[in-house]
């Protein structure tokens, strides 16, 4: 599977991070620490399902909600510290974990017919 021709772990990784830092506009109901948890925990998912193998994602799946929610609960910032935090980690872990150990997941290989040749 690829996106825009190119293999999808650093352009979902960047869309992430950039939804990360939108999370800092405050949602109504919904703190720093637990948007930017759910939103990185969703692009390390997805991730994971567009690239093999799927360790690094799942590591970082784990690694950046943790961070948030720290940061949110367990430090005294801010909500727009917490949210930094948490891109930045999206953003290192994409870039310099997943990205090298991963390829795109494979598409399916055509079957071929009966008969003829493959187009």
């Amino acid at each position: 599977m690829k996106i825009f021709g190119r293999e999808p772990a650093v352009i979902i990784g960047a869309i992430g991070s950039l939804v990360t830092l939108f999370v800092a506009l405050h949602i109504a109901g919904l703190s720093a620490g637990a948007g930017a948890a759910i939103t990185s925990t969703a692009t390390a998912l997805i991730i994971a399902i567009t690239t093999r193998p799927v360790a690094p994602a799942l590591f970082t799946a784990v690694v950046a909600p943790a961070a948030a929610l720290f940061a949110e609960y367990g430090l005294n910032v801010s909500d727009d510290i917490v949210v930094g935090i948490t891109s930045v980690i999206l953003a290192v872990f994409t870039l310099f974990g997943i990205r090298p150990q991963v390829t795109p997941a494979a598409d399916r290989a055509p079957i071929a017919p009966a008969s003829g040749t493959v187009r």
